[in-house]
C-alpha cells in the first residue's frame, strides 16, 4: 500500500484544480499513481469543475440558519445569477448552512465534513460538474450567546434561509425568547438597511477613527477654521459619524425618534429582563469580489469578426 503523502495531494491539486479531499481519495484508490488519479477524476467528473475553477464566482447566495441561542450566515457563489434560481444549488446552500451550524464557521473545517457518505467539498464539485458553472464556499460566520437568542433577516429570499443579503444578531438576555426573536428580527433588518461598522464607537477599527478625524481636519482647514478651533470641531464631527455608523446611536429604522440603544431598552419591559447585543454579521452577496467588465456588445462584434 503506497503512503500517500501531503506533497502527492499538493501536486495533483495544482495539476487538476480539484479539492484536497477529493486528491487524497483518488490518490488512495489508484496507490499513489498520479495520472491514474487524474484519469479517476477525469470519470468522476471533477475534472470538469477543475477547467472551471478560474472563473469569477460573483453571484450566488447567502445563506442562513439559526437555531436558538446560535446562527450561521454563509456565503456560497456561483458565475450566474441563474444559478441561483436553480433548485440544486439552493438546496447545496441550505445544506451548506446546516453542516455550518453544526461544526462551525470554519471554511475548510465546512468543505471536509462529511454529509451522507460525502464531504461538503464534493458535493460542491459535483454540483459544479452537473450545473456547468464554477462555485465557492467564500466565507461563513457564527455567533452564539450562552442565554437569549440568536435572529435573523435575510433580505430578497428566494428560499427560506436564502437570499442575496442575511444578516444574524445576538441578543443576550434572561428574558422571553419569544419576544427576544422578535426584536431581533427587527434589529436583523435595520442592520441590512443601515450597514453599521459595529456595536457602539468603541467597536470601531482605530484606523477608520484615525482616518475620520484626519478627513474632518483637512475638512475644516479648508473652510479656514483657526487652528485652535480644528481639534474641539473635529470630536463634535466624530460623534455626528458614531451616531451614524454604529448600531446603538444610529436612529432606529422602526422608529427614527429613538436610537437602536434606546428602543432596546425600552422593549426590556416586553421581553422582561434586561438586553444587550453581542455581535452582528452582515454578508451582502459579492461584497469585496473583483467582478470582470463585461462589454457583451464589443464581445459581439469580436465575434462577428473572427466569424
Amino acid at each position: 500500500m503506497t503512503t500517500i503523502t501531503a506533497a502527492m495531494v499538493k501536486e495533483l491539486r495544482e495539476t487538476t484544480g480539484v479539492g484536497m479531499m477529493d486528491c487524497k481519495q483518488a490518490l488512495t484508490e489508484n496507490n499513489g499513481d498520479i495520472q491514474a488519479a487524474i484519469d479517476w477524476l477525469r470519470k468522476k467528473g471533477l475534472s470538469k469543475a477543475a477547467k472551471k475553477a478560474g472563473r469569477v464566482a460573483a453571484e450566488g447566495l447567502i445563506g442562513v440558519v439559526t437555531s436558538g441561542n446560535k446562527g450561521v450566515v454563509v456565503e456560497v457563489n456561483s458565475e450566474t445569477d441563474f444559478v441561483a434560481r436553480n433548485e440544486q444549488f439552493q438546496g447545496l446552500v441550505k445544506m451548506v448552512a446546516q453542516v455550518a451550524l453544526s461544526v462551525g464557521a470554519n471554511v475548510e473545517v465546512i468543505k471536509a465534513a462529511k454529509v451522507g457518505n460525502a464531504t461538503v467539498e464534493t458535493a460542491i464539485s459535483d454540483a459544479i460538474a452537473t450545473i456547468g458553472e464554477n462555485m465557492t464556499l467564500r466565507r461563513a460566520d457564527s455567533l452564539e450567546v450562552a442565554k437569549g437568542v440568536v435572529a435573523s433577516y435575510v433580505h430578497n429570499a428566494v428560499i427560506d434561509g436564502a437570499g442575496k443579503l442575511g444578516v444574524i444578531v445576538a441578543l443576550e438576555s434572561a428574558g422571553n425568547a419569544d419576544e427576544l426573536a422578535a426584536l431581533g428580527r427587527q434589529i436583523a433588518m435595520h442592520v441590512a438597511s443601515t450597514n453599521p461598522l459595529a456595536i457602539d464607537p468603541s467597536g470601531v477599527d482605530p484606523d477608520v477613527v484615525t482616518r475620520e478625524k484626519d478627513v474632518l481636519a483637512d475638512k475644516f482647514r479648508q473652510q479656514g477654521k483657526p487652528e485652535a478651533m480644528i481639534e474641539k470641531i473635529t470630536e463634535s464631527g466624530l460623534k455626528t459619524f458614531f451616531k451614524e455608523q454604529t448600531l446603538l446611536e444610529q436612529p432606529f429604522i422602526f422608529d427614527d425618534k429613538k436610537s437602536v440603544g434606546q428602543a432596546l431598552k425600552e422593549a426590556e419591559g416586553r421581553v422582561g429582563a434586561p438586553v444587550k447585543i453581542t455581535g452582528f454579521v452582515r454578508y451582502a452577496l459579492g461584497e469585496g469580489i473583483e467582478k470582470a467588465d463585461s462589454d457583451f456588445a464589443a464581445e459581439v462584434a469580436a465575434a462577428a469578426g473572427q466569424g
